[in-house]
């Protein structure tokens, strides 16, 4: 009789998805789908329940289906679970009562199999019943209590272990870093700060510790949670979750070695034809190949040759690498060529200076320069600046736009061999012969140490002003022995103040708003004052 009841019944609910249409018998709304509602017994999902059945929602069918299970289960009568097909569903039975039914809007989906999605809410539903026959058994109870307490005393002795294993590898640590310190030295230098490389590696020690401890306790919980049948579910489901973890991990891991390999191949190859780029470029920057290509252009030129190639393998490689798709790295590829774009004008000028600078040899390292009121021995010419060391002992850093917007004298590139020029000016009235004025001046020239005599100081009148004729000395710094140019200047302004002394002639240039009682020239037999020497003559006849 009940049988037949739960027969009519499922018919009036099926009724209208049968196409009976105004002359179904039921609600208008059996068979429509509602708000989906889980039937779940002792911490176990037993099934999720869609349809709308003889006007019940999902949800009083799940309050109405709990209330019978957990009727059911608090009898000590042994209870059976099973199926039976009614029409298109399903009816599961709980020891001869109707626990549910599965009907075929319960799946969620068109076309589903509702024999497949009963016996899978069946198998769950005689777990429930095999758990809660377990949790009424006191042996059992004692039997997982003394399981759990064997797991919990070993996971503590793991711990124990775990950290007694730190503990020693950190001492042993200390030891060993300082047998390998003697071992591991670029001649007398140790190659590596053993008291960085210690506080590393003890850091590596200490997460590895704490992984190891977080694993244990994971599997510690997951272990104790499945002794027990009202937390099984928890515990199985943390195995689960570590479970798929690793296979997620381990997906992730297989997906990417092809790309990874693919990248890993683009990387070698630029490798390979950056070092043969690097040799043939040697090769062309022998004399008489190319004439932009010296001994100074090589290296930046190998450097932008060895940046466009790695650049190159990196747009090619982009797409294999890990990740490369997805909206974070593009986000941040975008973020990074935003902060390039708005923060490079500046340093891509200075870039560029510094190349016109490097291949235009408008002055290298060694030369002595001028650069605006700048002035020094140039130490490095970088892509960005360049440093020149005054002869103060003041180190300047200019930047190569700079440079390239001033006017720069090279006191180097004139001279014979390295070195540098030294020049100064002195004035002199038009009574003192400009023989001996000349002849004065290369001989403070000759008495400056520092100053090369081969080639021999030269004296220029480079004025002829109102008052007195304009001498600039030029001489050659001793490459040999070099000395700072300001140093090396005062030592010859001293020098020339002492010979003008010992001959008698004054420095001090005239100025006057009126002519002279007498003339100022000088008579031809004092053109050849001493020091000077007339062409031809010992030098005695002055």
């Amino acid at each position: 009789m009940n049988r037949l009841l739960t027969v009519l019944l499922v018919l009036c609910a099926l009724l209208p998805t049968m196409g009976q249409g105004k002359e179904a018998i039921g609600s208008a709304t059996d068979g429509i789908p509602g708000e989906p509602a889980e039937l779940q017994i002792a911490n176990r999902s037993i099934i999720t329940l869609h349809a709308t059945l003889l006007g019940e929602t999902p949800a009083a069918r799940v309050q109405r289906a709990t209330s019978v299970i957990e009727e059911a289960l608090r009898g000590t009568d042994e209870l059976k679970v099973s199926i039976d097909p009614i029409v298109n569903s399903h009816l599961v039975l709980l020891g001869g009562r109707r626990a549910f039914i599965v009907a075929p809007q319960d799946l969620g989906v068109e076309g589903g199999d509702t024999r497949a999605a009963a016996e899978q809410a069946a198998a769950t539903l005689r777990q429930v019943v095999d758990e809660t026959g377990e949790a009424r058994s006191l042996r059992f109870m004692l039997k997982a209590l003394g399981f759990s307490a064997i797991a919990t005393l070993v996971f503590v002795v793991l711990i124990k272990g775990a950290n007694l294993g730190r503990r020693k590898l950190r001492g042993r640590l200390t030891q060993l870093m300082r047998e390998r310190a003697r071992q591991i030295k670029v001649g007398q230098l140790p190659l590596f700060d053993m008291q960085y490389v210690y506080y590393l590696i003890d850091r590596l020690l200490r997460l590895m510790y704490w992984v190891i401890v977080l694993l244990l306790s994971y599997q510690w919980l997951s272990f104790v949670l499945s002794q027990f049948p009202y937390t099984r579910p928890w515990g199985e489901s943390l195995n689960l979750h570590l479970l798929d973890l690793l296979r997620y991990l381990l997906d992730g891991i297989l997906h990417a070695i092809p790309g990874i390999a693919v990248a890993v191949m683009i990387f070698f190859i630029a490798r390979g034809i950056s070092g043969f780029s690097r040799r043939v470029l040697e090769r062309m920057a022998r004399p008489g190949t190319l004439k932009w290509l010296t001994e100074e252009t090589l290296r930046p030129t190998t450097r932008l040759t060895s940046l466009a190639i790695w650049l190159f393998a990196l747009v090619m490689a982009y797409p294999y690498l890990p990740g490369s798709g997805t909206d974070a790295f593009k986000g941040l590829s975008v973020l990074l060529g935003l902060m390039i774009s708005l923060g490079a004008t500046s340093v891509v000028g200075q870039a560029a200076a510094g190349l016109i600078l490097t291949y235009s040899r408008t002055l290298k390292a060694g030369e002595y320069v001028r650069v605006g009121d700048n002035e020094g021995t140039v130490t490095e010419v970088g892509i960005f600046n360049t440093t020149i060391r005054t002869g103060l002992g003041e180190v300047l850093t200019l930047p190569n736009s700079m440079i390239t917007g001033s006017v720069t004298r090279n006191y180097s590139r004139v001279v014979q061999g390295q070195g540098y020029i030294v020049d100064t000016v002195v004035t002199i009235g038009y009574d003192t012969p400009w023989r001996q004025v000349e002849a004065m001046l290369v001989e403070a020239a000759q008495r400056t140490d520092g100053i090369l005599q081969n080639p021999s100081p030269q004296v220029f009148q480079t004025g002829l002003s109102d008052f007195y004729p304009e001498y600039r000395l030029v001489a050659q710094a001793v490459p040999s022995a070099p000395r700072p140019r300001a140093e090396l200047l005062s030592l010859l302004h001293a020098n020339i103040q002492d010979v003008f002394n010992e001959y008698g002639v004054q420095i001090m240039s005239p100025h006057y708003l009126g002519d002279p009682v007498q003339e100022k020239w000088v008579p031809r037999d004092k053109w050849f004052a001493a020091p000077a020497r007339e062409p031809g003559g010992d030098g005695n006849d002055a």
